[in-house]
C-alpha cells in the first residue's frame, strides 16, 4: 500500500475527525481511503455514461445515412 501525505483545511479535518468520533470509520485513514474509493467508482461510472450516450448517438446518426 501507498503512503500519502495531504494537508488539508482544517473545516474539512474537523469533518473528517467528526466522522471518526461518530463511528462510520475507524480512524483518518479509513475514511480518506473510502473517500478516494467513492471518487474513482463515480468517476468511472461517469466515463462509462459519457461513453455510451457517444456511442449512442453515432448509432442515431449512423441510421440516419
Amino acid at each position: 500500500m501507498a503512503t500519502l501525505t495531504l494537508d488539508l483545511p482544517e473545516a474539512l479535518t474537523a469533518e473528517l475527525d467528526a466522522a471518526v468520533e461518530a463511528g462510520w470509520f475507524a480512524n483518518q485513514a479509513e475514511a480518506v481511503r473510502a473517500a478516494v474509493r467513492d471518487f474513482v467508482s463515480h468517476s468511472k461510472l461517469a466515463l462509462q455514461e459519457k461513453q455510451q450516450l457517444a456511442d449512442i448517438e453515432w448509432a442515431v446518426n449512423a441510421a440516419k445515412h
